[in-house]
């Protein structure tokens, strides 16, 4: 006599086969048509076609694409540098996000975190690298990038030993502030672009609106892996519309180089102490925005944890792009939360796919003209592609801090971090009397801000038992 399990299983492998002949066939089907399928997207190292996965890879170099030059467009305005100057920055630039993004992908030794991570020029060190261009000039920004990459990769290499003092609800207060912090950056991309002359008229509002709609309209409307290109189909409807709207500058296509090769060393480094502590503080947290970039990434795109591997190595190869790229002449990297809210978005995860994506900024490097198609991309087109997906990481830091509980411990620490984190830094004058490096760091920086908050409160606040006025013997 054939025990239940048996019979259970005799009725249950029927169903099982024809799933499974059903999904073969699908993917027969998606292979047919030259198609990628989802599963393959999803998976880290699935093989796919190079060719058939750049469409996905260029919607992650798209994500990013403006953002990863804008720090440069700020330094190099602060500096009053030559045109010429600013241009070998820009491929610089370029040339560093691409290489970064690759050491991520696939790593070397202990160095990169073999995760779906794009790398692109950070903004947190921005405010740093104006106040010191502005009084020490350029050479001190370079000199300060190099050594403070090499501080960023012991923070890497040594992560399991400080990491233990920031615990889960610690890194979700850190994704979630990254969110928050990209809310203005959405937005003033959707108005046009910050310092904009006709910032917030209603062609950027039209022009923002009408690339929202198309996202939402490919991704409703399309089926299979096409929907995950919805932000590529925003964006190119977006730049079409802004072409007949004569919001597109061609002027930067006439007199381009067919080629033209970054430069190594354009710039002489000086190394001033003053800038490397005030760049190198600047690291600190950068490495802790890694630690949160990799928890988020982890679980909106592969519903885990990351480990300590992987955490050590992200921080690590983010230190050690950063001092190359300093040797470029260029600012310091680090991943971007661009791409984890596209992650988050389209569940695209392929290490092949972004690959593409990763080679793509590299050849940009190499072209001009290649740069200077996405570069002439408006920001209002960029702003209405990207802005769900700002909101895409709050939602995901919402689910790490409920995934650490709601204890009222953790309920304390959030609310005071993130309160204090956003709050302050949204009337940064409340800075006003403090030391001029305190506040490059913490004034406009409600990441470093509300990291810190929580640090402390985790450490001073006392255990949940004794946090509570009840004892937990009487609680029911």
């Amino acid at each position: 006599m054939r025990s239940d399990e048996d019979q259970e299983r005799t009725f249950v492998t029927p169903e099982l086969k024809r799933d499974e002949r059903e999904s073969k066939a699908e993917v027969a089907e998606e292979k047919r048509k030259g198609s990628i399928s989802f599963e393959a997207l999803s998976s880290l190292d699935a093989p796919v076609s190079f060719w058939k996965g750049i469409p996905f890879g260029l919607q992650h170099v798209l994500a990013m694409f403006v953002a990863n030059l804008a720090p440069i467009f700020l330094v190099a305005a602060a500096g009053h540098m030559s045109p010429q100057d600013s241009a070998k920055i820009i491929q610089a630039g370029l040339l560093v996000a691409g290489l970064g993004t690759c050491l991520q992908l696939y790593g070397i030794w202990l160095f990169g975190s073999r995760l779906p991570m794009v790398t692109g020029i950070s903004f947190t060190y921005v405010a740093a690298a104006i106040s010191i261009v502005s009084h020490k000039g350029y050479g001190a920004v370079v000199g300060a990038v190099m050594v403070g990459g090499l501080l960023e990769v012991v923070l890497g290499l040594t992560a399991r030993y400080w990491q233990r003092f920031v615990p889960p609800i610690v890194s979700a207060i850190v994704v979630t502030s990254i969110g928050f912090s990209l809310l203005s950056v959405g937005a003033e991309s959707f108005g046009g672009g910050a310092g904009a002359e006709d910032f917030g008229s209603w062609q950027n509002l039209t022009l923002g609106l009408i690339s929202l709609v198309a996202c939402l309209a490919f991704q409703l409307f399309m089926k299979g892996t096409a929907k995950q290109l919805s932000v590529l189909f925003g964006l190119v409807v977006g730049y079409i519309v802004a072409i007949f709207f004569g919001k597109v500058d061609f002027s930067g296509f006439s007199h381009l180089q067919a080629v033209n090769v970054p430069t190594f060393m354009p710039f002489r480094p000086e190394f001033d102490w003053g800038s490397i502590i005030s760049i190198g503080l600047l690291y600190i947290v950068s490495s802790v925005e890694v630690l949160g970039d990799t928890a988020a990434l982890t679980k909106v795109g592969l519903d885990r944890k990351p480990t300590a591997k992987e955490t050590s190595g992200a921080i690590a190869g983010d230190g050690l792009i950063s001092s190359v790229s300093g040797l470029f002449g260029c600012l310091p990297l680090t991943s971007f939360a661009q791409n984890i809210g596209l992650v988050a978005m389209t569940k695209v995860v392929n290490r092949k796919v972004i690959l593409s994506g990763g080679l793509l900024l590299v050849l940009a490097s190499f072209v001009p003209a290649i740069s200077e198609v996405f570069n002439s991309m408006p920001q209002a087109v960029l702003g209405g592609c990207t802005i769900m997906m700002f909101g895409n990481i709050i939602l995901s830091g919402f689910q790490m801090i409920s995934d650490a509980g709601y204890t009222q411990r953790n309920i304390t620490i959030a609310a005071l971090s993130l309160t204090i984190g956003i709050g302050f830094t949204q009337v940064s004058s409340i800075f006003v009397h403090f030391p001029p490096l305190f506040q490059s760091i913490f004034a406009q920086n409600c990441i470093a801000v509300a990291f810190v908050v929580a640090v402390v409160l985790n450490l001073v606040l006392p255990s949940e038992d004794r946090f509570l006025a009840t004892p937990a013997t009487n609680r029911k």
